[in-house]
Parts: C-alpha cells; structure tokens; sequence
C-alpha cells in the first residue's frame, strides 16, 4: 500500500524527520483559512509518479492565485488518478537536492540504504549516481556514515544526511515497511536539511501488527481507483454518476442547460460495461453512489448508464441495494433519486426502481428535467 505524501510526512515528523509546515486542502475554499504563510507549493496527492512534469506541484504567492491552482490540480489527471486532496506547504529555498531510501531488497532478504546527490524530478533518470549500502548485519550509525561518504558528503553534511538515514531507517524497521524514500532531501545554503517529498510503501502483510497503520489503509480505502473521476464542485444540490467521460460532461452540459446546478459529479469510468463480473460492477456503482451522496449539499441524484454489456437490471439492482441500505438516513435527508438507464432489461429495471420511487428514463432530456425540478422544489 503506497501512502500519500501527507501521510508520509506524518510518520516522518514522528520520527524527527524535519518536514516543513503544511495543511491538508480537501476543497479549494479550504485555502481561505490557510494557517501557512506565503508563498507556499500546492501539490496533487496521488499515488503515481510524474507530478510535477504534469502540472501538478504549483508555488503561488496570495490567496486568489492559490484557489484558482487548487481548482486545476483537483481536475487534473495524473497517470490517470485524480487527487482528493491536496497538500499546502511552505516553500522552501534548497541549494542542493539529495535523493535518500531504505528499501527491502527481496532478492537478497535484506534492508538497502540508497542515496543520491542528485534528487529531484530527475534522480530516477540518473541511476549511475546512486549508491548503496547492503545491511547485513544488526543496523548501527556506520551503515548510514558508509552511505554518506559514498555519496561524496563532506563536514557537517556527513553528519545532518546521517541523521536522517538513521531515523529513516528506525521508522523502515519499526513500522515493518517494504520503502520509506525522501526525494529530494533538501540541503539550504546553511547546511540545514529538509525532506521536501517523502514516499512510503508499507507492507500489507505486516497491518495486524500495526493498528495507526491499519487506520491509515482504512483512509487509503476511500481513494479512488484510476478508472473513477470524481469532480466536487463549489454550488449547486444536484449530483451526476455516469460511466464514461463524453457521457458525463454530456450531462453535466444538459443539467446547467436546464438551469440546474451541480454540486458533484463522478465518471465511473468506460471499463463499467468490460471484463468485469456483475459482482464488481455493482460493487462499483455502490461506491460511486456513497461518494456522491456524502456532500449534505446533494438533494438530488442523476444516474446516468448507458449498459451495453452488462444489463439494465443490473445496474437498476446496484441503485437498489444501495438505497435499501441507506434507506433511513437517504429519507431523513429528503434525497431524490433519477434513474436514466439505456439497454436491456429496461423493463425489468423499472420494476426494480418503481418500488422505491425512483423514477426511471430513457431519455436523457427528460431524466435531467426531472432532476432538475426536483432540485428546484428542494
């Protein structure tokens, strides 16, 4: 399980790693009691590489400037995954860039110190820089002194790089993980070191051992998988699931159209309807339904599928678990639900869907309209 930067530099400030003051972002208005002074660096919380090269690290110097990177990072994708949050953090004026890891060599059972003095967005590119140190034995400062001078420090470095391998390597042993990577590893023009990015992969086998790290994977669970886009939005009590990007901003397109404001919407993703047991299929309409529902704003959701492999029926057997589940809490709430279903099994479906009020199309025109009215008389 790859942990978020933000989460990694929680278990690196326990360790007295030195990080710098940061606040988590979870909506753009989030910035407008932002407790960090600028300039700061917003950064896309995702779970792939590539960020900054795609666009998603930004300095920015004032308020408005870091609302309207916010709104951007959060719609940009990064191989694919979107970001549910985002990192705030002070900027930091580094000299010098050092890439430093403990990572679980599996070939040869053992722990690998590895370091670089070249880090940053191109340290995987410079390989031939970096050096390593094998643990073969009980671990002792010397392992972490080796790397250092193998690296080329001098002086005081050898010393505060040290340091930082040490607790490094005490947060690789004590918390049973598979990587624990700091790129870069910042050095100031005072010598003064700070861990500007942090990585860390933690073995799943090892959770039962580790409770704050089971909590931590319980919070991973509500992240979501590449094929799903979700997309909260600042207005508007009407939220959109469909399967596929063209049939989102289609309705998406069509509610403000009908003068209908949106408060979130969610791109299933196209592979819905592909190589997926009915099982998954429901599992993941569940999801996207739980995901857009948690916003107190909603009063009306829009589901929109166009069922080409799989059937009518069974997405309609999804929307209806879902709502039998949550019945209680969705009528306490006053939450409507539109179906507008294409395919097989139409009929079927609105069987299903009839016994619980919600009403369902076949014409998109007439699902939007139906939605929006709903949401006007809320």
């Amino acid at each position: 399980m790859d942990l978020l930067e933000y989460q990694a530099k929680e278990l690196f400030r326990q360790m007295g790693i030195p990080v710098l003051p940061s606040q988590r972002i979870d909506h753009p208005s989030d910035l407008k009691g932002l407790k960090i002074p600028y300039p700061i660096v917003l950064k896309s919380q995702v779970r792939v590489g590539g960020r900054g090269k795609a666009g998603g690290v930004r300095f920015v110097e004032n308020t408005i400037d870091a609302v309207a990177a916010a709104q951007t990072i959060f719609h940009l994708p990064i191989m694919g995954e979107y970001p549910q949050v985002l990192l705030a953090e002070a900027k930091y004026a580094s000299q010098q860039e050092f890439y430093l890891a403990v990572v679980l060599d599996r070939t040869i059972r053992k722990p690998v110190l590895l370091g670089s003095i070249r880090g940053g967005i191109d340290a995987e590119a410079t390989l031939e820089h970096i050096q390593q140190v094998v643990v073969d034995s009980e671990f002792s400062p010397f392992y972490a002194r080796r790397l250092t001078v193998k690296m080329g420090l001098k002086d005081k470095l050898i010393q505060s790089v040290s340091a930082i391998i040490e607790a490094m390597f005490k947060l690789f042993s004590e918390k049973d993980l598979d990587l624990v990577e700091i790129n870069p590893l910042g050095i100031s023009a005072k010598g003064e070191v700070m861990a500007l990015d942090g990585k860390v992969i933690v073995n799943d086998e090892a959770l039962g051992r580790h409770p704050e790290l089971a909590e931590l994977a319980s919070k991973m669970s509500n992240t979501l998988p590449p094929y799903m886009n979700f997309v909260q939005l600042d207005d508007g009590n009407i939220a959109l699931a469909c399967n596929g990007m063209g049939l989102t901003m289609a309705t998406l397109d069509l509610v403000r159209f009908a003068q209908g404001k949106v408060a979130n919407f969610l791109n299933l993703g196209g592979e819905l309807c592909h190589d997926v047991t009915p099982a998954t299929i429901c599992e993941r309409i569940e999801k996207g339904l739980e995901l857009i529902t948690r916003d107190k704003k909603v009063n009306v959701v829009l589901v929109n599928f166009l069922c080409s492999t799989i059937s009518c029926n069974l997405a309609a057997s999804a929307i209806e678990h879902f709502f039998k589940q949550r019945e209680e809490s969705l009528q306490q709430r006053q939450l409507h639900f539109v179906a507008r279903l294409v395919g097989r099994e139409f009929d079927l479906a609105k069987e299903h869907l009839s016994a619980l009020r919600i009403p369902l199309f076949q014409d998109l025109e007439q699902a939007v309209n139906r939605a929006v009215e709903l949401a006007k008389k809320a």
